[in-house]
């Protein structure tokens, strides 16, 4: 078993890897000894994504405590919804100052209360600050939204509650979209197959960067009728490999196998044809030459990466550098996943659940709050507003 440390203040997150390629992430103060109070909780999530979302959530919270002098047995709720304050905060307000530099949005925010309850709930189990506990062991009727998500409405009569989550904001998100023909202006700008296979993925499957950086080439299906049986057109099988030697993992966790050394299930994407010929560019010209000793679709080109796996945060500095050369300013992976959505819905005629599969999104709803709105350069729109604005 190999050890890594991320060091990061006086408590840091150390990951350890595991036989079998899976990691496990625990808290260490400055001599390296565990913390054993973070260790017994972020146990319970072993082998989850879970385990190091709440290890990095939870190290940033304890930091807290040590600066304003609390431990678990002393900590109260008021304590709690301080930090919780100060963690989102953007300027001085009732808690101080900002915690952080860059304040975490509505999602970190969550993530972060469902942990710290979390966290102190499991040590008022074994008896430590049990009425901090009692003051976070809330329950609350169930909303119109829990019965919608229970499918029939069965659901009981008290669902858990936490003080700590901040009010849920009624918002429209904008996300930022690639600007117009900035793919092709790309596709001029990289200076490799591999490069451009990337470019026209995201482009045309919507990938997110993890998702593609951690393709096998036994997740590629790319002839009418495979061998799976579970779509007739040219796909991929996106599956979560927590193990991936370049630490690239799915996000979604859709069950998948293989059957008679054939992939089946995970997240299956259409592929264009586009796709599939800088696919066959890229395995022809450059990956074959590497011989590389590893089935992952993306490798390294040059250095000391040669032919090994390549890893997400080189794909961004890729795209960082060639938008640079393109005139496109810093261009980021997730832009071509919001370009993707929106021309789907466009496509298809505003059709949640046709964006929804596309793109992999787990719920229809994300889709409706972020790309259902209007395009605010829509023509139609455009032509709505200059009409009010005419009228006399």
């Amino acid at each position: 078993m190999g050890q890594r440390r991320l060091v990061i203040g006086d408590l840091r997150v150390q990951v350890l890897e595991r036989s079998g390629g899976w990691r496990s992430y625990t808290i260490v103060g400055p001599d390296g000894a565990v913390f054993e109070d973070a260790d017994r909780f972020l146990l319970t999530f072993e082998g989850s994504g879970t385990q190091r979302t709440y290890a990095y959530c939870l190290v940033d919270h304890l930091r807290w405590c040590a600066r304003e002098g609390l431990g678990p047995d002393t900590v109260a709720l008021r304590d709690l919804q301080r930090y919780m304050g100060a963690v989102g905060a953007q300027v001085r307000g009732p808690f101080g100052q900002p915690w952080r530099e860059r304040p975490w949005g509505q999602s970190a925010l969550q993530t972060a209360a469902s942990c710290v309850k979390g966290f102190y709930l499991h040590h008022a189990g074994y008896g430590v600050n049990p009425e901090l506990g009692a003051a976070l062991n809330l329950s609350r009727l169930p909303s119109r939204a829990d019965r919608r998500r229970s499918l029939l409405g069965h659901v009981s009569m008290s669902l858990p509650s936490n003080p700590l989550t901040p009010r849920a904001a009624v918002r429209r998100r904008h996300p930022k979209m690639l600007p117009d023909g900035a793919r092709e202006r790309l596709l001029a700008a990289v200076r490799t197959a591999r490069d451009r296979l990337v470019v026209t993925w995201l482009a045309d499957g919507g990938f997110r960067i993890g998702e593609l950086c951690g393709l096998h080439l036994g997740d590629l299906h790319l002839r009418e009728d495979a061998g799976c049986g579970q779509c007739r057109a040219p796909h991929v099988h996106v599956c979560h490999r927590p193990g991936n030697p370049n630490r690239a993992a799915a996000k979604t966790k859709l069950p998948w196998t293989v059957q008679d050394g054939t992939i089946t299930g995970g997240l299956i994407k259409r592929v264009s044809p586009a796709m599939i010929h800088t696919y066959f560019e890229y395995m022809t010209e450059q990956r074959s030459g590497a011989e590389p000793a590893h089935p992952m679709l993306l490798i390294g080109l040059a250095g000391p990466g040669l032919g090994q796996p390549w890893a997400p945060v080189a794909a961004r500095g890729m795209l960082r550098r060639a938008g640079q050369r393109a005139g496109l300013g810093r261009v980021r992976p997730h832009a071509f996943r919001h370009s993707f959505a929106s021309a789907v819905l466009d496509a298809s005629g505003g059709n949640l659940l046709i964006a929804r599969d596309a793109g992999g999104w787990a719920s229809a709803a994300v889709v409706d709050e972020i790309y259902g709105h209007v395009d605010l350069h829509d023509p139609a729109f455009d032509a709505a507003l200059r009409a009010t604005w005419e009228r006399p």
